[in-house]
């Protein structure tokens, strides 16, 4: 679970006349993550493309684009069927010609509406106006201007102005001018005007006539339009099935033909190399055996190994066979000679076994089924390397915890878990299915901590009901139960120093791929670092720390609310530090010889050396949201149903009105008499109130309580050991949705 899959590299060689079977039986059975040649070798170039190829990549283009033209989807695919050759070269060219035609039938008449719509919006100022068209141009003597403007403001300006004759129509912001003068004279004169010139359209009369005429030019072209969808929607549902499966054997076949471009390739002969699981490669060299028989060699090159870096650190050598069909393989490839700058795994083993260069195995996760949402979130950050520990498993034993530790309320949890099931059940999208599923596992924590807390909407029936009374944990927001608040403070601070070790624990086994040394000074200096300063702040810390964290008086644990007995850890002080009469710990000895070590491994890195205490103090998030989260749903239960306190312990007032409390504890102790004993009108009010309330509660789980775990996660957790920059498992195969080969 904490590594990939063990990936095998494995050569496939062979004649080139046994090229296009071996593509066709290594890509049905789906397995290979092809690697690309990169052209390094003597003698050996990149293969070309299959025969027809190129008509095949062709062809493709051609139904994608009338799948893009008819907007077909999945929903369009209907049952899978056998599609030929004969059948896509037959109904493609007749489904091209009828939906081109179509096409072209709606580009015109779109090209004609958005000219008519041009038109009507250049006729709108003009029904403004009133002015028949035909008297807005045609004179001798007279210039006219349309446009929008100030009226007032063009007025004074050509009264300043050269023309000395002119007249002003005005409507609701449009102006006609007319003037006896040059236009250039006029449209000078405006210059210094607010006036937006507008060109007169063509057209006689009335323009309200004109406009009407227009828009109903407009209508008929509309109903042209909506004709030519609904045709081309008709050809959608005649031909999507056959588009969407004719996509995919077009796709599989420019896949097979493509394959070549990333052989290694001689005039006789093929080279292909790829990775694939090692406990599939005796299948898959029986499958590919079977269906080309001995005319081609499968060899397994290496065996991937791990180490910090994702590379291989051994690889088995197997002896390369001959060939059958009349022929050696080893007569028609010779292997190239090693590069002096290879390293050892990429060199050519006895018996003639080459390698296509250093490149990294690809990744596939090796999680259960139950932790396999988490991946998703894991890619947030980046993809495991194929040598580095997989932080998924990690993320999912701790990231719901903290999830449901800080929400903890079993109505809340129950809503996490309803709305992730339907996620997880509802949505094809597999990502909001892996959402689906972590919000499943947060709901069911949030339940479960929501049981241990008895809670219910943050109402405290439940613990009365399953508890007795007495639930066995407090988030501490009442007076009487302030102990657990600080409580889930320090434990907060110990889930960070857990948590922390454990990343710098995975970094200290990676490390030892590399040496003991680096391991210690690396990973080991860190762990030092965080034992010591928190073993020294548990111990007292000479008065600098909290009591609470340790004093048999106030500690948590060893008194309230956990009578544990723990009252620190001891001091162990070795001697008093001259000129502060302070006494030095061993403990931190224990710091300073880590950060001894750091220096040792990299001088640069002791600049962050107190990463070891802000890192856990990050932690104490985990108490701050579940006290906020826990005050904001008692607002809104207090606003509702009101309260009293009695003994340092709020109660809603959920069976007794305010009047009953008053007469029982006095009125100082009423917190809020409660909207729903109010009155009707203030009972709706505070039905609103608690809908909303408690949804918004719910809401910002997800942004706080959510966020903040996450962030625990990707910035304190995997910053100590995670680097990512894996690549995705991509094997040579197609998984059919819409065709068949039967």
């Amino acid at each position: 679970m904490l590594r990939p899959e063990k990936m095998c590299r494995v050569s496939v060689t062979g004649s080139k006349r046994t090229m296009e079977g071996t593509i066709e039986a290594v890509h049905d059975l789906d397995m290979l993550h092809v690697t690309e040649y990169d052209g390094t070798w003597d003698g050996f170039d990149p293969g070309n493309s299959l025969d027809g190829t190129n008509e095949v990549a062709d062809k493709l283009v051609t139904v994608r684009s009338l799948q893009s033209i008819l907007n077909v989807s999945e929903e369009d695919a209907g049952p899978t069927r056998v599609v030929t050759d004969e059948a896509i070269e037959e109904q493609l060219e007749e489904v091209r010609t009828a939906v081109n035609e179509l096409d072209d039938r709606r580009d015109d008449v779109r090209d004609e509406l958005r000219a008519v719509e041009d038109r009507i919006n250049t006729m709108a100022p003009f029904v403004t106006l009133g002015i028949d068209l035909d008297l807005l141009r045609g004179y001798d003597s007279l210039s006219v201007v349309v446009g929008e403007g100030d009226s007032d403001e063009i007025e004074a300006v050509l009264t300043d102005s050269d023309v000395e004759t002119f007249e002003l129509f005005t409507e609701d912001g449009v102006v006609a001018v007319f003037a006896q003068a040059e236009e250039d004279t006029l449209q000078d004169a405006l210059v210094g005007a607010t006036f937006s010139r507008l060109e007169i359209p063509e057209g006689d009369g009335d323009p309200s006539t004109y406009l009407e005429e227009l828009e109903h030019e407009r209508q008929q072209l509309e109903s042209k339009l909506s004709t030519v969808e609904d045709e081309l929607d008709e050809l959608r549902l005649d031909h999507a099935g056959f588009l969407l499966a004719a996509e995919e054997k077009l796709a599989i076949e420019a896949q097979k033909g493509e394959a070549p471009l990333t052989f290694a390739t001689t005039k006789n002969a093929f080279i292909a190399e790829g990775w694939l699981p090692d406990e599939r490669y005796e299948a898959f060299e029986r499958a590919v055996s079977s269906a080309v028989g001995e005319a081609v060699d499968i060899d397994k090159i290496e065996i991937a190994e791990y180490d910090s870096d994702g590379h291989a650190e051994s690889h088995e050598e197997v002896e390369r066979e001959g060939g059958s069909g009349g022929e050696p393989v080893g007569s028609s490839v010779d292997a190239p000679e090693p590069e002096s700058e290879r390293q050892p795994q990429e060199t050519v083993a006895d018996g003639g076994i080459i390698t296509m260069g250093s490149d990294d195995p690809p990744v596939i996760q090796d999680n259960p089924s139950g932790v396999r949402p988490f991946e998703d979130l894991v890619e947030v950050v980046n993809r495991p390397k194929y040598g580095e520990f997989d932080p998924t498993v990690a993320f999912f034993l701790t990231f719901p915890a903290f999830f449901g530790f800080m929400i903890g309320d079993l109505g809340y949890g129950l809503l996490y878990l309803a709305l992730g099931y339907g996620l997880y059940s509802k949505v094809d999208s597999d990502v909001i299915k892996s959402l689906g599923g972590v919000a499943m596992w947060a709901g069911g924590f949030t339940a479960l901590f929501g049981v241990l807390y008895g809670e219910f909407f943050g109402l405290h029936q439940l613990g009365e009901i399953v508890w007795g009374g007495s639930p066995p944990m407090h988030k501490g927001l009442q007076p009487t139960y302030a102990d657990y608040a600080l409580a889930w403070l320090t434990i907060s601070l110990l889930a960070g120093t857990v948590h922390l070790a454990a990343g710098w624990v995975f970094d200290f086994v990676e490390n030892l791929s590399h040496s003991l040394w680096d391991a210690i000074t690396e990973s080991g200096s860190w762990l030092l670092m965080l034992f010591g300063l928190w073993a020294w702040v548990f111990s007292g810390a000479n008065g600098a720390a909290p009591d609470f964290l340790y004093t048999a008086e106030a500690g948590v644990f060893a008194g309230n609310p956990y009578a544990w007995g723990f009252t620190g850890l001891p001091a162990i002080n070795l001697f008093t530090i001259p000129g502060l009469g302070a006494p030095f710990s061993a403990w931190l000895v224990l710091f300073f010889a880590g950060l001894v070590l750091l220096a040792l491994a990299d001088p640069i890195e002791v600049v962050e050396f107190l990463n070891v205490l802000v890192n856990v103090l990050s932690y104490t998030r985990l108490a701050a949201v579940l006290l906020a989260k826990a005050g904001m749903a008692f607002v809104v239960n207090l606003l509702f149903f009101g309260a009293y306190s009695h003994d340092g312990e709020f109660h809603f007032l959920i069976g007794h009105g305010p009047e009953w409390a008053i007469s029982e504890y006095g009125a100082e102790a009423i917190m809020f008499p409660g909207l729903i004993h109010s009155g009707i009108a203030a009972a709706l009010v505070g039905v609103l109130i608690l809908v909303i309330g408690h949804l918004l509660v719910l809401v910002l789980g997800i942004t706080s309580a959510g966020l903040q775990g996450v962030r625990l996660e990707y910035v304190e957790f995997f910053g100590k050991f995670f680097e990512g920059g894996g690549k995705r498992y991509n094997p040579f195969g197609y998984e059919r949705n819409y065709t068949t080969e039967d």
